[in-house]
Formats: structure tokens, C-alpha cells, sequence
């Protein structure tokens, strides 16, 4: 009997739809399909943008990353926490919450520089805003 493919995990709760190739099959999970599934959530990339300048309070950063409503950013945090992205860290007096990149969350910045550089090369100037 030929082994059985693996069981994929259920779909995540906060994401709409799954992953389709042009086909309208769904995706195979794989290492680079998985990042991608986490980095095209609403405000991820714009969050750890933000994050690259240094630790940030949530009101900065929700200004910063501007339009993101506050419910949406502290489930992208949580999210990027929980996958070690984003570290929090809290002051007892007075209470403030920062939130900074991890060395992972670090490392996205290279794919942040590398979508920039296709978008300068290759999208219109109008489609750029």
C-alpha cells in the first residue's frame, strides 16, 4: 500500500480564503507558500516596515502604519509574536507596551527591499502609491 500524503493543517481563522494556483486548485503547502500565506495578511509587511526603524509603542506604530483599525493591529501583533517576528515588552511604571523585531522579524527585511526594487523596476509610477 503506497504511503499516504501528509494531512495538511486546517486553514487559519483569520485568513478569507485559501491559497489558489491559476488553476483554482488549492496550493501544496510548502516552506515558501506557508510565508507567503502569513506575509499577504492586511498589514503584516507594513507592520514589520514600520518595525525596521526600531521599538515602537501600539499607538505609534498604529499611526505609523496608518489606516490599520486597532482590533486588526493587535491580531497581526499576536500573530507575528506567536511566529516570533515580533517581540512585546512591557514597563511597569509607567505601563507602556513596546513592540520590536526579533532577529527573524530582522530578516524580513530583505524580502521588504527585494519587493520594493521589482515595484521600482517593473510596476508604473501610478500603480507605485
Amino acid at each position: 500500500m503506497a504511503d499516504a500524503e501528509p494531512k495538511l493543517p486546517a486553514p487559519s481563522a483569520n485568513r478569507s480564503q485559501s491559497a489558489r494556483g491559476r488553476n483554482g486548485a488549492p496550493l501544496r503547502r510548502c516552506a515558501a507558500g506557508s510565508a507567503i500565506e502569513i506575509l499577504q495578511e492586511k498589514w503584516v509587511l507594513h507592520i514589520v516596515h514600520a518595525l525596521l526603524d526600531g521599538p515602537m509603542g501600539f499607538n505609534e506604530l498604529g499611526r505609523e502604519v496608518g489606516g490599520c483599525n486597532p482590533t486588526t493591529l493587535t491580531q497581526r501583533l499576536a500573530r507575528l509574536e506567536e511566529l516570533g517576528v515580533v517581540q512585546k515588552e512591557s514597563n511597569a511604571l509607567p505601563l507602556r507596551c513596546a513592540y520590536s523585531l526579533t532577529p527573524a522579524g530582522h530578516d524580513l527585511e530583505r524580502v521588504i527591499v527585494a519587493i520594493r526594487g521589482w515595484a521600482l523596476a517593473h510596476l508604473p509610477l501610478k500603480e507605485r502609491a
